[in-house]
């Protein structure tokens, strides 16, 4: 079990650091998505061990890797690159 929450807080880490290193501006702080990555692939790993028992090495290295980058998703803010428009007046909507 050590070595599967080692190996899970490894894999979290290199999560957060591919992430922080492709996106560095979409991300608020380098620190928190370095902090986040870790944890969540350790909450994924808990989970998965505690639902499918000792034994599956493998599904609970793929559910840390999956939930560590769903919970790092969670942290991105959108792009700067957007273009903003301005919403178009409803039909038949007076505006002030």
């Amino acid at each position: 079990m050590i070595w599967e929450a080692l190996g899970a807080a490894l894999i979290g880490f290199a999560i957060a650091l591919s992430a922080t290193r492709w996106l560095p501006d979409r991300f608020p702080s380098r620190a928190l998505t370095l902090a986040t990555g870790p944890v969540a692939a350790l909450l994924g790993a808990l989970l998965t061990r505690s639902i499918l028992g000792p034994g599956h090495p493998v599904q609970v290295m793929v559910a840390a890797v999956l939930v560590g980058a769903a919970l790092l998703s969670v942290l991105v803010r959108p792009s700067h690159h957007r273009l903003r428009r301005p919403a178009t007046p409803l039909k038949g909507h007076r505006t002030a």
